[in-house]
Parts: C-alpha cells; structure tokens; sequence
C-alpha cells in the first residue's frame, strides 16, 4: 500500500496492516485453475473433507459464472463429478449433483451430460438417496429436460418416470414439487404422457392438486390431451369437483390448467359436461372471460363454448 492511500486508510480510521494481511492473502491463494480443481478431485489420495471442499468452490464459482462453467467442463469435470456421484457418502451425492446441475443451465452440456450417463445416475438418487438429493435430482431432470431430444432419451429410459411418479406420491414438500416440475417438463414431450399415466400417475396428480399444488394442476392438463390420461381422469369419483375448486380458489396459472383439463375432459364426454354444468362452470367461465391473464380468458371461452355446444 503506498503511502497516500495508507495515511488515507489512517484517517479513516481503518487498520492499515488488517489490509495489507488480506492483499497478501489474495495475493497467495488467487482463484486456482479449473483443470487444477478437478484434477485434485479425481484424485484417489484427496480426503473426503478436501472433495467436499473442492465441491464447494466449484459450486460457487460454477453458479453465476458461465465461462467458468464452460472451463470446466472443458477440463474434464463430468467424469470426476459423476465418481463422486457414485460415492456412498451422501453429503458428497448431494454436492456433485448441484455441480452437475450448474453445468446443465448451458444448453450446450446439457445433452452431452445425458450421453456421459447421468440419466441412470438420477434414477438411482430418485430410488434411494436422501431427501436433498432426491430434490436435486428431479430438479437435474427438469434442467436436462429442456432441450427436446432430452425429452425423448428421458422418457424412454427404464424406470426414469416410474421413479418420479414414486417422488410424487411418496415425497414431502419439495421433493414432491420437484418431482411434479419434472414431469411437466417431461410430458410435454407428447409420447411421455403415456408413459406416466401407465406408471400410475393420473390419481396421485389428482389427489395432489387437491392439496393446493398448483404444478399437478399443470401436468394434468398436459396428460388431458391423451386418452389414456382422460380415461383415467373420469374414473376418479370426485375429480370434476376438484377441478371446480381449483377453478374457484387456485392461482391463475392452476385456473389456467385446470380449464384446459375441463376442456378436453367434457369435449370428449358428454357425461363430463353434465357434471361441469350442475357444477356450475358456465357462470365461472363467464367471469373468468374477463380476467387479466389472456391464457385464462381463451381457455374459458373454449370451455364455455363446448359446454353450450353439448347442453
């Protein structure tokens, strides 16, 4: 420190030797290398608290930082991350995945992770690991899920969905809100729908939704679209009435769903219609053509129309 900026320092009443000790320290321990970092991680003789602390940093400067994400994977890192993955520590699981789950928000990474494995990875997580890192991976799901080929990789891999639609159903506050984010994610993919309704999926949603989980809503009315999905809709006693809360009580965005589920449900079925009839949907819809969110005055509009049609 020169001597103007240290009288400076002095009148401000700051301890000049407390700034000299932190520039010196940065000085000593700059930001290391990426390559550095995963070399030592890949490392067999690296202690688990130094792989834990290795993690940290790369989770930190991987989060905001897309060139640094770009340098790591370029050094390398997936084949380290994903042995760390397959550790038995779970604290360690749980790290590697946010890890991971930084370098899929790049477009770029995100398919070459599915080819490097991780999809059989997050199925083992999504079976048995704790409750963070069951969370983290759904979420790694719905992360990979973006690019459309991924959908399809996703979707056909052997007990992919059938594990989500087990977090759902088995899972508490966040993991079941991950696993539902998934899966909307996944059944946009239109082949997908049919998969998770196979897997069981349409009665847990439904029982969800009625619980105020507004993202069950959504993935509903997604799996509406697919007869598979609609058979399974009308045989759950009850389920119009659900709707009809939904359509009362919910976020625009579940009144949004939940009159496209409406939608498909009494296009295809004229015992539906009754039900939505006697429930009063007509009057909803008539106030919900006046709303503020365009997607739920067109899906009202449609609604209303087919029931008019078939009355």
């Amino acid at each position: 420190m020169n001597q103007i900026s240290a009288v400076q320092a002095e009148a401000c009443g700051i301890d000049v030797n407390t700034i000299s000790t932190h520039i010196d320290a940065f000085k000593l321990h700059p930001n290391p290398e990426p390559r550095t970092l995963i070399s030592t991680l890949a490392s067999r003789s690296s202690s688990l608290e130094k792989k834990l602390e290795l993690l940290d940093q790369l989770n930190r400067l991987s989060k905001q930082n897309p060139i640094f994400r770009q340098k790591i994977t370029e050094s390398g890192a997936v084949a380290a991350v994903l042995s760390c993955v397959d550790s038995e520590v779970e604290v360690l699981k749980e790290k590697s995945f946010n890890l991971l789950l930084n370098l899929s928000l790049d477009d770029d990474n995100k398919v070459g992770l599915v080819a490097e494995g991780l999809i059989g990875r997050i199925v083992m997580v999504l079976s048995s690991g704790s409750s963070n890192s069951r969370a983290i991976a759904a979420t790694l799901l719905t992360s990979l899920a973006v690019v459309e080929v991924n959908k399809a990789t996703i979707g056909a891999y052997p007990f992919a969905i059938r594990a989500l639609v087990s977090l759902l159903r088995d899972g508490k506050g966040r993991e079941q809100r991950e696993a539902a984010t998934a899966l909307y994610t996944i059944c946009s993919f239109r082949d997908n729908c049919k998969r998770a309704v196979e897997c069981g999926v349409v009665p847990i949603l439904i029982r969800i939704a009625d619980s105020g989980l507004d993202r069950a809503v959504e993935v509903l009315g997604l799996l509406s679209k697919c007869k598979e999905g609609r058979d399974q809709m009308m045989k759950f006693n009850g389920f119009v009435e659900i709707l009809v809360r939904v359509l009362r009580n919910g976020s625009s965005r579940g009144v949004q769903y939940a009159l496209l589920t409406l939608y498909w449900l009494c296009y295809c079925s004229e015992d539906v219609c009754l039900k939505a009839r006697n429930e009063g949907v007509v009057e909803i819809c008539m106030v919900l053509k006046e709303d503020d969110n365009e997607k739920v005055r067109k899906n009202a509009g449609a609604l209303a129309q087919v029931l008019r049609r078939n009355s």
